[in-house]
């Protein structure tokens, strides 16, 4: 099993990529979020089609996916300045290598598996 103690450059440059990618994903998805995120106003000819509630619901619906574009985007770049700090990889509790394997489905990963299920 890969650790990131046996991580070679392009290991560490490979998973920097894809925090990179992510981020610039959520940002984007930030831009197009932002107008369901508005003020939403009463329009008297939709009544029959779409009620003020729907277009509330949405609205919340909304705000709450743009708060966990807020915290990946936190967890992701709190990553990529453990990567700089050359601290990247290594669980917060124990201290042990946290695997490629789990790196590479979550690059944010600050735990190793043992101690993220125990």
């Amino acid at each position: 099993m890969g650790y990131i103690s046996d991580m070679n450059d392009p290991d560490q440059q490979r998973l920097q990529a894809q925090i990179t990618a992510r981020l610039a994903e959520l940002a984007a998805e930030d831009a197009r979020g932002a107008e369901a995120q508005g003020v939403v106003a009463l329009d008297q000819q939709m009544v029959g089609r779409l009620s003020r509630m729907d277009a509330l619901q949405m609205q919340a619906m909304a705000k709450a996916q743009a708060a966990r574009r807020q915290l990946e985007t936190r967890r992701l770049k709190a990553a990529l300045a453990r990567i700089e700090e050359g601290e990247y990889g290594y669980c917060e509790d124990c201290g042990e290598d946290i695997s490629l394997k789990r790196l590479a489905l979550d690059p944010a990963a600050l735990k190793c598996i043992s101690c993220a299920s125990g």
